[in-house]
């Protein structure tokens, strides 16, 4: 199951302080709609992987659901990949990592078995996978993911994925500031606490972001 964190309660929440205002767009239109899935690979999703999140093997269904939808839609799937940088780019990110530096590059480099997505994960052919060197998908220089976007005339980003509060917060924040409308799926991200992704998502839903759940972003692409 996915994190038993209530979702309409932090939109309750919102809503109360900003004149009953839960999500803003009532006017999605899904052909300008990417779907952002972050770094849903084996080495955030195997047992015993260098940065497992237990979690995010049970989103796997729920980002699917939300794939096909968009795929039906007239939208786009975009599936980022966390890469190994250059580590003299991100020294700093280096030496956080500590001790597991060395096993960690190792593991996101291409080629890699940790690097490829998670095997359950539905990928396919029309879809579009790009590669990123920071959290974020948007870090300038770090990635193609602004031009793959600006590319198809998206407007809007549907934010999927692991972990919750680290890329995929990361990415919708920088979404929304790069003047994209972001949505974030509750139930389709994935932290290693409910805690820390309850957190993300009252950042989410606060400043950055529409929440909703699976159902509630099917519905919305079937309209």
């Amino acid at each position: 199951m996915p994190h038993a964190v209530d979702t309409h309660a932090i939109l309750d929440a919102v809503a109360a302080a900003r004149g009953g205002v839960r999500n803003v767009f009532d006017d999605i239109d899904p052909k300008r709609l990417a779907h952002i899935c972050v770094d849903m690979q084996n080495g955030f999703m195997e047992e015993g992987s260098p940065v497992e999140v237990p979690m995010a093997r049970e989103i796997v269904g729920n980002i699917n659901r939300i794939s096909a939808a968009v795929r039906a839609a007239g939208g786009l799937n975009v599936f980022l990949r966390f890469t190994t940088p250059d580590a003299a780019s991100w020294s700093v990110f280096v030496r956080r990592l500590g001790t597991g530096a060395a096993a960690h590059r190792a593991a996101f480099t291409p080629g890699a078995h940790y690097h490829d997505f998670w095997p359950a994960l539905d990928v396919q052919p029309g879809d579009a996978v790009v590669d990123k060197h920071r959290f974020s998908g948007f870090t300038p220089g770090t990635s193609d993911l602004d031009a793959v976007l600006k590319a198809r005339g998206i407007d809007t980003v549907l934010i999927t994925g692991t972990l919750t509060n680290c890329c995929c917060e990361s990415t919708a924040r920088d979404a929304m500031q790069f003047n994209y409308r972001v949505l974030f799926a509750g139930d389709a991200n994935a932290a290693l606490t409910d805690t820390e992704h309850a957190a993300t998502l009252h950042s989410m839903a606060f400043v950055f972001a529409d929440l909703y759940d699976t159902k509630e972003v099917v519905a919305l692409l079937d309209a």
